[in-house]
């Protein structure tokens, strides 16, 4: 069980979740998580650093209230500290945060990660025996900033995304939570091809302060082909 902790707006989240690990410790340096830039048409997903906080910032201020569901810092001080926490993460081996940034003048339009990275005990002589990278991952801590909703910006950056965990990871299984009020996200993650799998009651501290309720979405190796062509589709639509 490890204890991970975000501190958005002066307050710190903790919580647990379980990950299973190798017996020997493995960071996401095993996965390229300080190199790994993941390239679209619309949008580049690369490593989050201290020198994005001035474009978090600017990308949170055009309409503060659109977070009311999510841990999004507001200022330069809380965009600071989210990108230690995000840096944190990776350096514990549990996350792969990004700046989502525009490919056609690079400014910044929001955040992404790869968290709760699993690696299963493997048996030996299993073919999945050893695999540095991870068997199963979440997908979240994500926004964007106004102008880029109803764009080509979240559908682009899930497809990276997925392509990239199914694809080059070759995980079994991608989760989504997001707030049960949160309905603009639930119909986002349906869009895209998540499957509803239930109502995770008081999971995390939600964004007010309060034991939210979480849903849970997940798309398993099975399914991605039929996701990918669907995000294409979306993307071919404009």
């Amino acid at each position: 069980m490890r204890r991970n902790k975000i501190c958005v707006r002066g307050e710190c989240l903790s919580f647990h979740c379980s990950l299973r690990v190798r017996s020997l410790p493995l960071h996401t340096g095993s996965v390229g998580a300080e190199t790994l830039v993941l390239t679209g048409q619309h949008v580049r997903l690369e490593p989050l650093q201290h020198r994005h906080v001035d474009g978090l910032v600017a990308a949170t201020a055009v309409d503060p209230a659109l977070y009311q569901w999510s841990p999004v810092p507001q200022g330069k001080g809380e965009a600071t500290r989210y990108v230690d926490t995000a840096l944190a993460w990776q350096e514990a081996g549990t996350a792969v945060p990004f700046a989502i940034v525009s490919v056609g003048d690079s400014g910044v339009l929001g955040s992404t990660r790869f968290w709760n990275l699993e690696r299963w005990l493997w048996p030996p002589g299993h073919t999945r025996h050893g695999r540095q990278a991870p068997d199963a991952c979440e997908i979240g801590y994500t926004w964007l900033t106004r102008g880029a909703l109803r764009t080509a910006a979240n559908t682009e950056a899930k497809l990276l995304l997925l392509t990239h965990a199914f694809e080059t990871w070759q995980v079994l299984r991608v989760c989504f939570h997001t707030d049960a009020r949160n309905h603009r996200s639930r119909a986002a993650l349906e869009r895209i091809g998540g499957r509803f799998e239930g109502i995770l009651r008081a999971h995390r501290m939600a964004a007010d302060f309060i034991a939210r309720d979480s849903v849970r979405y997940s798309i398993v190796e099975a399914e991605w082909p039929a996701v990918k062509r669907q995000l294409t589709s979306l993307l071919g639509q404009g």
